[in-house]
């Protein structure tokens, strides 16, 4: 059966403009619609978050603002209203709305037994109250109810039921689905593909301008002088992708185009395939289906580990990243399982601690170990079964490595936020 129609819908819905990091971005859209629904600025607001959603708001710098973390990014959703602008809404923040978000009092809770990716505010003003939930995706609203009484949210986004049945497709993919769709695009997906990578580009040329975070773009991008060889332009196109998460992550106010509710990883699955393929001389068509794989594949792996969780999303998406390395050097099917098992004998276990101004190392690190991976699957190299949870296959691969995301890393991840809050309450 042709799946052509389905995985259009998917790729449209997923890759969406963001600004700044998804979770401050999601949890001020949380407020933004209940302020909206509310019709009314309330003085105070209650907010139930998730374990994972308070550990990817904490270190990373809020647009327009100076702050960070959950509670001052749900103020200033409250403050701005405009749910409409989704996960670009603090791009209409200015001084007065700051203002009006400093004076509003957020009694924050984390929550246990929700789903990874959950946050939840209610509030009460004029004799009205409002309850506002996203969960499971970072502009998917589960339930909006004003005084008792469930509000249809009228949203473009996928039904539960809906999100079921893309969870299934995508789980039903192989790696010949996703060569053979992506060497048959329809136009309109062409022309997402092409703004994804255009959009993502700018934010990442735009961090080599300035010393964002600790500005590993800026520091490792010129230290290959002239692209000569593919490892080359992998190692620049490392370095110009660690240079949009550094903006990104720091505050900047371009936006990205993100890949499985992180601009992260779609920063990860764009930038570094539209560098090589610039250097292979690629062409246009060959570009877009390359990056039809790397965005496919990328959701396919965050699909089997959970949006947010102990396992770092740029170590997957670099994954995706290096199919498409892969398919841009002629390489076949078999040549890229050999780079997926080769990234997950390598590179498997790196944790996620949080969004933070830091990630740009991970991008980095992880893209230049996706580099090796495919030299050595290029030569006919890969890790075999008796190299840890590596499988007889990349299929069987990634099954072990969702079952180590989903099993192993659970009480990693609580650990994780515990000596983040002990570091933050130490600060204090």
């Amino acid at each position: 059966m042709d799946k052509s129609r389905e995985i259009d819908s998917i790729l449209f819905s997923e890759l969406t403009l963001a600004l700044g990091c998804t979770e401050p971005a999601c949890a001020a859209l949380s407020g933004a619609r209940l302020r909206d629904e509310l019709g009314l600025l309330p003085k105070k607001a209650r907010v139930r978050v998730s374990r994972d959603m308070m550990k990817n708001a904490m270190g990373v710098s809020i647009p327009n603002s100076n702050l960070s973390g959950i509670a001052a990014a749900v103020a200033l959703g409250i403050a701005t209203g405009e749910s409409s602008r989704g996960l670009s809404v603090l791009s209409a923040l200015d001084d007065e709305k700051r203002r009006v978000a400093s004076e509003i009092e957020i009694d924050l809770n984390l929550v246990e037994g929700v789903p990874s990716l959950f946050i939840e505010v209610e509030a009460e003003e004029g004799g009205h109250s409002v309850s506002v939930a996203i969960e499971n995706e970072h502009d998917r609203f589960s339930r909006i109810m004003k005084d008792g009484k469930r509000i249809e949210t009228n949203s473009s986004f996928f039904s539960e039921c809906d999100k079921s049945i893309e969870s299934d497709l995508l789980d039903s993919l192989t790696l010949s689905d996703v060569v053979s769709y992506a060497e048959s695009l329809s136009p309109e997906v062409k022309e997402l593909l092409e703004r994804a990578y255009k959009t993502n580009l700018e934010i990442s040329y735009a961090g080599l301008e300035e010393e964002w975070g600790i500005a590993v773009g800026r520091t490792m991008f010129p230290l290959v002088k002239r692209i000569e060889s593919v490892d080359d332009a992998m190692r620049k196109a490392a370095s110009l992708a660690a240079s949009g998460s550094d903006a990104r992550m720091s505050g900047s106010c371009r936006p990205v185009m993100i890949n499985s509710g992180s601009g992260n990883q779609g920063i990860t699955v764009t930038v570094p395939v539209a560098l090589v393929a610039e250097y292979l001389k690629s062409g246009r068509e060959k570009l877009l289906s390359a990056l039809a794989i790397s965005e496919l594949l990328g959701l396919m792996l965050t699909n089997k580990k959970a949006r947010l969780s102990a396992l770092c999303g740029a170590f997957t998406a670099s994954i995706a990243t290096a199919v498409s390395w892969v398919y841009l050097l002629g390489g076949g099917l078999e040549e890229m399982d050999a780079a997926i098992n080769n990234m997950i004998a390598n590179l498997t276990g790196i944790i996620c601690d949080g969004a933070k101004k830091t990630c740009a190392l991970k991008i980095y690190s992880s893209l230049i170990a996706a580099s090796l991976a495919v030299h050595l699957a290029m030569d006919g190299k890969s890790a075999s079964r008796e190299s840890g949870i590596v499988g007889s296959d990349s299929l069987e691969s990634i099954k072990n490595l969702s079952q180590l995301s989903h099993e192993g890393m659970e009480e990693t991840d609580r650990t994780i936020l515990k000596i983040m809050i002990e570091k933050s309450t130490n600060n204090n």
